[in-house]
């Protein structure tokens, strides 16, 4: 199972195998405990539920303390997310997914919440030009004309100020570095949107990076 969810933590740097010296975002990966399977028989979809983080007893309602419970899990978690893809072996319920799914060089896409950053112009949000910066323009970071004057309200999709950050954000294809299963942590070449000690979600790659190909040698010239 190439799924499973994790903490951010920070940014450190590390050398690789071959001596490249990588800026890397450190995550605490897991363990996770496998809290529910789901089939397309029974619920209409094929998903697993994993859990993550553990709970305070008297920060759990009635229904969720049960079902830890129920299915025998003595620390319930606090987090529990359901993933679709890439469930192949899979653990049976109340089995662990550790750090070891991931291996060093493969590609990743994490997902998680976006720090936020209140209300912004146009200029932070969209990354306008903004206007004149000569003495007495007074546009500076004004945004500029908004469509037609005679609609009487703003059209849908136009990129004005507004709420920035706090949304769910997914960057894709990082590389994983390095994948300590004694600590439970991953380190990843590349952005991981959220705050430190965010809540992120870690799959393998939907569409990762093709290797490259070599140049085929040109027939009548030489190859060096």
């Amino acid at each position: 199972m190439k799924n499973i969810i994790g903490r951010k933590v920070g940014m450190t740097s590390v050398f690789t195998a071959d001596g490249r010296y990588v800026p890397v975002t450190v995550i605490e990966a897991g363990p996770c405990t496998v809290l529910q399977r789901k089939t397309a028989a029974s619920d209409g979809y094929s998903a697993v539920a994993l859990a993550f983080g553990d709970a305070r007893k008297n920060g759990l309602n009635k229904p969720d303390a049960g079902r830890f419970k129920k299915l025998g899990i003595t620390t319930a978690k606090k987090h529990v997310r359901e993933f679709r893809k890439h469930l192949d072996d899979t653990p049976d319920v109340g089995g662990t997914v550790a750090v070891d799914v991931f291996a060093e060089g493969e590609h990743v896409d994490v997902t998680g919440i976006s720090k936020g950053h209140g209300f912004a112009g146009g200029i932070k949000r969209h990354n306008f030009s903004g206007g004149g910066r000569s003495h007495g323009s007074m546009i500076h970071r004004q945004p500029a004309s908004n469509g037609d004057t005679n609609a009487g309200h703003t059209h849908r999709g136009s990129r004005r100020p507004g709420h920035y950050g706090v949304d769910r954000t997914t960057h894709q294809n990082l590389e994983v570095v390095r994948a300590d299963v004694e600590r439970n942590v991953l380190l990843v070449r590349g952005p991981v949107p959220g705050p430190k000690n965010g809540l992120v979600l870690i799959s393998c790659a939907v569409r990762p990076p093709k290797a490259p190909v070599a140049a085929a040698a040109t027939p009548g010239k030489p190859t060096r």
